[in-house]
């Protein structure tokens, strides 16, 4: 089973790789384009920090996070610690997003961003940023499904 979750790690680090290349040749770096009006745009941004523009230009520090959550939720996932599907999906999201954040970091000494929300002051964005924000949500699922669990009496592994 842990295969099917590293090919969907594999294959989400693929779709964001691809989203970010569109994203390059096809608006000019600072441009905006309208994607759903009011809700959604495009932006071709480069970001050297995190959320924010938080550590802006510290990329040693984001190599060595990466590298050490990278190797953390590997060795989690391969010794199958836990036995829970929210965990595991959790974990598997984690890395796709870090893996995908650090493939830019790596190559270009930036990470490409651009989707940016028309609704709300939010930090422009990009695919593996979603994935990673959905993968910590799923650990907080499986974190309150296990005090569900305790409190109940019962086994919320799965």
């Amino acid at each position: 089973m842990l295969a099917v979750y590293l090919v969907i790690s594999a294959l989400l680090i693929g779709l964001d790789q691809w989203v970010k290349y569109l994203t390059v040749a096809n608006i000019q770096l600072g441009e905006t384009k309208e994607f759903l009006p009011g809700f959604l745009s495009f932006t071709n941004i480069r970001n050297t920090g995190a959320a924010w523009s938080l550590l802006e230009g510290k990329m040693w520090f984001f190599y060595i996070i990466t590298v050490i959550v990278v190797a953390v939720v590997l060795y989690i996932l391969v010794k199958n610690i836990h036995g829970s599907k929210w965990f595991t999906i959790g974990l598997s999201l984690i890395l796709a997003g870090a893996i995908g954040n650090f493939i830019d970091r790596l190559r270009l000494g930036y990470v490409v961003d651009m989707f940016q929300t028309e609704f709300i002051n939010f930090p422009i964005f990009n695919v593996a940023d979603t994935v990673l924000v959905i993968g910590v949500a799923c650990i907080f699922i499986y974190l309150i499904l296990e005090e569900k669990a305790a409190k109940d009496g019962k086994d919320g592994t799965n």
